[in-house]
């Protein structure tokens, strides 16, 4: 018998819900369907996925297949919902992913513009990091993205977009902000540094060597905001970053610290929809965002 994507979301709502009753309800089936379908897949595996009768517990297998098997039901729902769309999209599709930091400042405008200009499009607007932006352009995913960094891909083209300064962040009433003397990367290290994604796009070698040894690393942007602004952690960030944070948080340059950030446009060459991916990736180069 072949592996079904129903069968994994079958399993990934049990071991979710660590019960046949709830997992049963969540997908609107009998408990005895769903013990069935997981009694199936264990057969087809040869090995049992939960450890005991009760399904309150992996195995060792179970969790390696929970892994695997969670990341491809959500693929799957992605795909499904992409296919949907484009189907029900008679006016076009517009599909844009982003960095958290850009999305803030290209979003609003593009949507304005594409919803005045194209009368019953389609637009979907997503912002994630960089790694998932390159990810969802080359799955098909999405139209247009704007990332971090120059990463080459086939079948895209990557268009600068603007450069901003890396500095430090912290709490507005920080020494490393009040203080007259502008701050240097000994000062920020000999706090207490946070390390955040886009720190590996830094390469000043004394910056490189310093996080290096950073036992502290926050990849989601609000959490790590929420860290600093309690005045007890610092960090660094591109400058673009510093217009959408809380009043109590701050941003300075650091003396001894030039490098920046390169933002880059990436458009699908052979878009669906050709007249709507221009147009969209001519208005976001024409904004003057940094």
């Amino acid at each position: 018998m072949a592996i079904k994507i129903e069968m994994l979301r079958c399993f990934c709502t049990v071991a979710q819900t660590g019960n046949l009753t709830e997992a049963a309800d969540r997908l609107g089936r009998t408990q005895s369907a769903v013990s069935m379908t997981l009694k199936q897949f264990e057969n087809h595996l040869g090995k049992k996925l939960f450890a005991g009768e009760r399904k309150t517990h992996l195995s060792a297998l179970g969790e390696q297949v929970f892994e695997l098997s969670l990341k491809q039901v959500r693929q799957f729902d992605q795909t499904v919902q992409s296919i949907e769309a484009a189907a029900d999209a008679t006016h076009g599709l517009m599909r844009i992913v982003s960095v958290p930091s850009v999305a803030a400042l290209v979003f609003p405008s593009a949507l304005e513009y594409l919803t005045h200009r194209f009368p019953g499009l389609k637009v979907e607007l997503r912002d994630t990091d960089t790694q998932q932006v390159l990810d969802s352009l080359v799955d098909g995913k999405a139209d247009i993205g704007i990332a971090s960094g120059f990463h080459p891909l086939k079948g895209i083209k990557a268009v600068p977009l603007f450069e901003d300064q890396f500095g430090l962040v912290c709490a507005s009433d920080h020494p490393l902000i009040t203080r007259p003397a502008p701050p240097t990367l000994d000062d920020v290290m000999a706090a207490a540094f946070v390390r955040n994604a886009l720190c590996g796009l830094i390469q000043t070698p004394k910056f490189v060597q310093a996080i290096a040894d950073a036992d502290v690393t926050i990849h989601n942007t609000h959490s790590l905001i929420t860290m600093v602004r309690t005045g007890k952690w610092v960090t660094v960030l591109p400058q673009t970053v510093a217009r959408f944070l809380p009043e109590t948080t701050a941003f300075r340059a650091l003396s001894d610290l030039p490098d920046k950030r390169k933002v880059y446009l990436y458009v699908k060459e052979k878009p669906r929809f050709q007249e709507l991916a221009d147009a969209c990736s001519a208005f976001i180069l024409s904004r003057k965002l940094f």
